[in-house]
């Protein structure tokens, strides 16, 4: 394995690791019924935000330069971290967890990926191009094991559930593409990651501060709060930005597919809800495309060739 190889498979892993933490959050979240999409959304973001910009102070002071030559790029991101959230959590609201965690994990790889042939001329290849079928494939079956919530709410909720779900599909894509431009320009993953979101959580804590007042009530709320901010979205997003310094932002959404696996497991287990044979082939699926897009192919070997006669 070359070195290349290697930093892309520690890239793929941070990713991994980040995504299997944001998988828990669904099943955190049923443990403060409290609390509305909004103030989820500001306090596991808002919080987390301005934690990888504390941790990350020396390197925001060190490299402030570069991070003002890049400001356009942060100011993007910042604005995408901030509405994610609450699109995100808001999607799930409207339109069940399943079918909001789909939308927006399901199309962040294609909005990625349209980002980087737009913006940067980058081709999709075959092999990711190959995953993310697979993929998506498997959340659609995933998707399709709660018609149930189809009679429980009404079309006009789903389809504005999927809506905001595309809005938070879009906006996972543009901050994850801005904070890879940002380390491409030579700032360090911890000072793209802390600006980025720093910046983010700047933008949230008015919401926090409008909604939050649920997670004071008691001590149950306030312990899921402080563990969405710690542990999904700060460390989280500290293993993701350390996975998007060595690979694109569309392979880094596409494994990121993984998300809606942990979640549909940890509702089974933790939750009690029930999952068909259809939703386990969905989750074989999405299994296989992140082999397909991560695991390393064995190189073609060259023709020999023949001699003559």
């Amino acid at each position: 394995m070359t070195a290349a190889d290697y930093s892309a498979s520690l890239g793929a892993l941070g990713v991994l690791v980040a995504a299997v933490l944001w998988g828990t959050t669904g099943t955190a979240a049923t443990f403060a019924p409290g609390g509305g999409p909004l103030a989820i959304g500001a306090a596991a973001m808002g919080i987390g935000g301005l934690l990888q910009a504390a941790v990350a102070m020396g390197g925001l002071c060190r490299q402030r330069a570069r991070l003002v030559a890049q400001r356009r790029y942060l100011i993007l991101g910042g604005i995408a971290v901030a509405i994610y959230p609450l699109a995100f959590y808001t999607a799930m609201d409207l339109a069940g967890v399943a079918i909001g965690t789909v939308i927006t994990i399901g199309t962040a790889p294609l909005f990625s990926a349209v980002i980087e042939w737009r913006l940067e001329g980058l081709a999709l290849t075959r092999r990711w191009t190959m995953g993310a079928l697979l993929g998506l494939a498997g959340m659609g079956l995933l998707c399709l094991p709660a018609p149930e919530a189809l009679v429980a709410r009404e079309t006009s909720q789903i389809l504005a559930g999927v809506a905001v779900g595309l809005v938070a599909g879009l906006t996972y894509a543009l901050y994850s593409w801005s904070a890879r431009h940002v380390m491409q320009a030579g700032v360090s993953s911890a000072a793209a990651m802390g600006a980025t979101f720093g910046l983010g959580g700047l933008l949230l804590l008015p919401v926090l501060l409008v909604t939050g007042a649920p997670f004071l009530a008691s001590w149950p709320n306030f312990a899921v709060g402080a563990y969405m901010a710690l542990v999904p979205m700060f460390i989280g997003y500290v293993c993701f930005g350390l996975g998007l310094a060595r690979v694109r932002a569309s392979l880094a959404t596409t494994i990121t597919l993984i998300e809606p696996v942990v979640a549909a497991l940890l509702a089974i287990i933790v939750v009690g809800e029930t999952l068909s044979a259809l939703g386990w082939l969905g989750i074989a699926l999405i299994i296989a495309s992140l082999m397909v897009i991560t695991l390393p192919w064995p190189a073609r070997r060259a023709a020999r060739p023949q001699s003559a006669a």
